[in-house]
């Protein structure tokens, strides 16, 4: 019940921000290509749908977001392992990586359009780019965060490096990697859209500028609309993966079997009218 209260409030929110936006606008009679109202919004969303054209840039966005979120998270983990477990690595390695982490990654985008083209390629590579180092840093961080007293409590009984590293600092890191891993896919969606804006011949980003170019307003909240419920999706989606492999940290316990202040009253009250039947027989 609580829950549901919890959506019918929040929906009840949004239906009054959607009227006022309208009001105020039709109100202050708004030119329609500076900020359109919400219905004009709904009625550009329904003809991209409707025809087709924005599943089919959306599809190629995805694709493009996904590659560069698998090739820079994985990069992003097993670059982040080298450092953290070996120090050579950190020594030669880490100043050039933050080095390069100091630039910034839509500068980076027009020089990667010029050298790769405009097709796929380019835009994965710029999406693994900006997802590479949330999950660079948290790998490391994560891993070096290991309890060094377990580390030699389980050297002391021969364990081998492989051992610790699978045992010990792994589980250790792994809620680490899950936050970088959660940064990391709304980053490589960021990444692909930046990389449309300089240069794509499809995508949801290369039809924001086609819009922009016309003065399509409303055409560009739609798609602006669609991000954001991509976005969320996709970050739904990391949470289930979260859960599903984080199943005995004691937060994700929490999330998964979530119990509300009623059922557990009711069980409780169960609990105790059995004990008082159990005494009175």
């Amino acid at each position: 019940m609580k829950n549901m209260r919890n959506v019918a409030v929040t929906l009840a929110i949004f239906a009054g921000s959607l009227g006022a936006w309208e009001a105020v606008v039709r109100a202050f009679e708004i030119p329609i290509f500076i900020l359109p109202p919400p219905s004009q919004v709904a009625m550009a969303l329904y003809r991209g749908i409707a025809s087709g054209l924005y599943i089919n840039h959306l599809g190629y966005t995805l694709l493009e977001t996904l590659l560069g979120f698998i090739a820079g998270s994985l990069l992003g983990f097993f670059l982040g392992t080298a450092v953290a477990m070996n120090r050579w690595v950190e020594f030669f390695l880490y100043p050039y990586i933050v080095m390069f982490q100091s630039l910034p990654k839509v500068a980076l985008a027009p020089l990667i359009v010029v050298w790769f083209g405009l097709g796929l390629t380019s835009k994965v590579i710029n999406a693994a780019l900006v997802a590479f180092f949330p999950l660079l840093v948290n790998t490391m961080v994560g891993l070096k965060s290991a309890d060094e007293d377990r580390v030699s409590l389980m050297r002391s009984l021969a364990a081998s490096d492989r051992q610790i590293f699978w045992m010990l600092r792994l589980p250790n890191a792994l809620p680490f990697v899950m936050a970088g891993l959660d940064v990391a896919m709304i980053f490589a969606l960021i990444g692909a859209i930046v990389a449309e804006f300089v240069g794509a011949q499809r995508g949801l980003g290369m039809l924001i500028q086609s819009m922009n170019f016309n003065m399509d307003v409303s055409g560009q909240f739609s798609i602006l609309i669609i991000l954001s419920v991509v976005g969320l999706i996709l970050n739904r989606i990391i949470m289930l993966i979260r859960r599903r492999i984080m199943f005995w940290d004691p937060s994700e316990k929490n999330l998964i079997e979530p119990a509300t202040d009623e059922v557990a009253a009711a069980r409780r009250i169960g609990r105790v009218v059995e004990a008082k039947e159990g005494v009175a027989r």
